[in-house]
This record gives C-alpha cells, sequence and structure tokens, in this order.
C-alpha cells in the first residue's frame, strides 16, 4: 500500500508541475481557408463548386471545429494581395484559434525585403504562398526575380508553401533543390488527377521530392481531385500511401482544405479519411501527423 500511495503522489506532483492540458498535443488543421464571397475577385469558384459561393468566415469554421475535435489551425491565402494577408491578420486577433497564417507577397518586388521585414512584426504569420498552379509559365518557380524573393524568406524564418499541379513537379523538384536549407510544404500532396486515375508520373517525383528533407507535404485536398460525387476511400488510399512512405509521419500534415472540400464531402468525411488511413500507425505518429509537425514546422508557440 505505501508503494501504491508514492506511485500515485508522484503521478499528482508531475501532473500539478506539467498539467495534463499542456502535455496533450493540439489537433491542427494546416490547411483551410476565409472569405467574404466575391464573384469578381473569387471567379476561380465555378459552377460545380457554387455550393461554396458564398461567405465563410471564423465563426463558421469554429462549429465545425468543436464538432470534429480541432483545436486551431494555419489560415492560407486564397486571394495574391497583400489586402488578403491584413484580412487574414486581422481575423488571427481576434479569434485564437487561428495558430498562423500563411500570407501573400509578391515574391518578385524589388522590395520584398522591406515587405518581409515589416511582416516580421506579426507573429501570427509564418509563411507565404504565390498561387502558381495557375501560371501558364511552367517554368515560374524558377524565374530569377522569383528566385530572389525566395532566398529571402530564410532570414525571417518563413515557411513557404508550394501549390502546383502534377505538371508542375519537375520544376518543383529543381526549385527546392537550390534552398536545401529553407522548409517547404507542398499542398494538397500537389493535386494528382485522381479522378482520372493518373499516378504513375506523379508518384515517381513525388517519391524524388521527398528525398530532400527539408520539404514536407500536406495530405489535404485529396477528396476535392477525385469525382466530387463518386470518391471512395479506396481511390485516394495508393496516393496516401506513396506520401506516408516517401515522407514519411514526421513530414506529413493533416489539412481539411475547408471551404473548398465541401463540394466533395463534410468535414467529417475528410477528417476520417486521413484518420482512418493513419489507424494502424504507432500514437506518436499519429500525433506527428495530426499536429505535431504542423506545430514544429510553422513554429506556433500556444
Amino acid at each position: 500500500m505505501e508503494k501504491r500511495s508514492l506511485i500515485i503522489e508522484a503521478k499528482i506532483t508531475i501532473e500539478k508541475q506539467t498539467g495534463n492540458k499542456v502535455n496533450k498535443v493540439m489537433v491542427i488543421d494546416s490547411h483551410q481557408h476565409f472569405w467574404n464571397y466575391k464573384p469578381s475577385k473569387h471567379n476561380w469558384i465555378d459552377d460545380s463548386m457554387s455550393l461554396i459561393r458564398k461567405d465563410f468566415m471564423p465563426p463558421d469554421l469554429k462549429k465545425v471545429y468543436d464538432k470534429n475535435k480541432i483545436d486551431g489551425c494555419i489560415t492560407i491565402q486564397a486571394d495574391q494581395t497583400l489586402e488578403e494577408t491584413n484580412f487574414l491578420l486581422d481575423l488571427s486577433k481576434k479569434n485564437t484559434f487561428i495558430k498562423g497564417i500563411v500570407g501573400w507577397v509578391d515574391l518578385r518586388a524589388s522590395n520584398i525585403d522591406n515587405t518581409l521585414e515589416h511582416y516580421s512584426n506579426y507573429k501570427k504569420i509564418k509563411g507565404f504562398r504565390h498561387i502558381v498552379q495557375d501560371e501558364e509559365d511552367h517554368n515560374f518557380l524558377l524565374r530569377p526575380e522569383f528566385l530572389r524573393g525566395i532566398s529571402y524568406l530564410e532570414k525571417y524564418d518563413y515557411v513557404y508553401d508550394i501549390l502546383i499541379f502534377p505538371h508542375q513537379l519537375e520544376t518543383t523538384l529543381e526549385f527546392v533543390k537550390k534552398f536545401p536549407n529553407h522548409k517547404f510544404i507542398i499542398d494538397h500532396i500537389a493535386k494528382p488527377y485522381i479522378k482520372d486515375g493518373l499516378y504513375d508520373k506523379w508518384a515517381r517525383l513525388m517519391s524524388e521530392i521527398s528525398k530532400c528533407e527539408n520539404v514536407f507535404c500536406k495530405m489535404s485536398g485529396m477528396i476535392t481531385e477525385a469525382d466530387y460525387n463518386l470518391w471512395t476511400p479506396e481511390q485516394i488510399t495508393p496516393y496516401m500511401d506513396l506520401i506516408l512512405t516517401s515522407f514519411g509521419s514526421k513530414r506529413i500534415l493533416f489539412g481539411s482544405d475547408w471551404p473548398v472540400c465541401l463540394v466533395a464531402g463534410s468535414y467529417k468525411k475528410v477528417k476520417e479519411l486521413v484518420t482512418n488511413f493513419i489507424s494502424k500507425l504507432s500514437e506518436n505518429e499519429k500525433t506527428n501527423i495530426m499536429g505535431e509537425n504542423a506545430i514544429n514546422l510553422y513554429n506556433i508557440k500556444s
């Protein structure tokens, strides 16, 4: 009995010193968006996505998170303006569950260093993104002015989110090799053409990119690359298998792509697609993917 009492007292002491809530790793959605819908501004939302032609703001997402046991998020730019970055900053000041922001700045601008220095005063800014998938120039990532802008990000410890289509993967491989010490993350597993069943070339290039240990990958945005109405977890599993095998559990982040995901399924289905897939992994591996990696990569403090 005396030994049992000592164990209980030791446990109580540890809990008092550390606190159970402090030790619990947050579940972080590493990829979601907010917007006040305007047809001219959000013209990428076509008729097939008419369901999301409306405003999506923090109170809407907070309800979703409460139902799905999500503790916080990284909110990602959906418009390529400084106004968008400032809009997300303002939302983050009013909503503590927004743990970080990936905004937009013109990385090609001659005054990019000054712009980055300005945003370094705002700790919620964790990185930046350009919508490279929409650039007609397949070599956009390798243009000298863009590379110059990227070179300044490391100075401020900013992450760069890579948003591309599969046909841009070869350029992306060359791009990330130029910055071996910088932190990159590929959004939406590089948007493979799941609906068309195209796999081999995407898989080969993603495997090559994964050899660059400074590159991470978001397990997000997958159901919208499949058939919105007919997708199944079995159809997407080979793509998730490749990502897990290539990047490993320490370089994969869960993301929802809310509200874009809603055109193909509920938030619950998006989360379950990933959690069911990783269910056989160890607790540490699951914790990494569902929160720990996002906390470390984006330097989330609380």
